[in-house]
């Protein structure tokens, strides 16, 4: 399950891709139009910060913004950030694998495989999901919603 910072993660980052190219934004005003606690959204931001995805700006005019274009960012490298490998269990991790002490034969693992074929499915659509794709699927259904 996605916890609540890659939740909240996920939510400023897609606003700021959004916005973007128009300015940084305020923690105070990402905060409030998302409706994320401004604390957590703090930590949350610079951990996405320190690994690449954003660039902050201090001072007047200042505040936060996409270091890359919406369609240069993916749901998975998101998530890996801020809840770490997408794995079910750790026995099919690509960055974290940990065999399961209990297990006898993984190579057979009835759980291990099915595991194996979950985590590769939600690989390969966070991992071929940018931001760009996700707003232009939220606009679609928002237009949908209209009619």
């Amino acid at each position: 399950m996605l916890s609540r910072k890659a939740k909240y993660g996920l939510k400023a980052i897609l606003y700021l891709a959004q916005v973007h190219g128009k300015g940084p934004v305020l923690i105070s005003d990402l905060a409030a139009a998302e409706r994320i606690p401004k604390k957590f959204l703090e930590q949350i931001l610079l951990e996405l910060r320190k690994q690449g995805l954003l660039f902050a700006r201090r001072g007047r005019g200042g505040g936060y913004e996409l270091a890359r274009p919406p369609r240069d960012i993916t749901m998975g490298s998101v998530i890996r950030i801020l809840d770490g490998p997408l794995a079910p269990v750790s026995c099919v991790s690509q960055t974290a694998y940990r065999p399961c002490e209990e297990c006898l034969d993984a190579k057979s693992c009835g759980i291990r495989l099915v595991m194996q074929d979950v985590r590769d499915a939600m690989a390969d659509i966070l991992d071929h999901t940018d931001l760009a794709a996700v707003l232009l699927k939220s606009e679609s259904h928002r237009k949908r919603g209209e009619d």
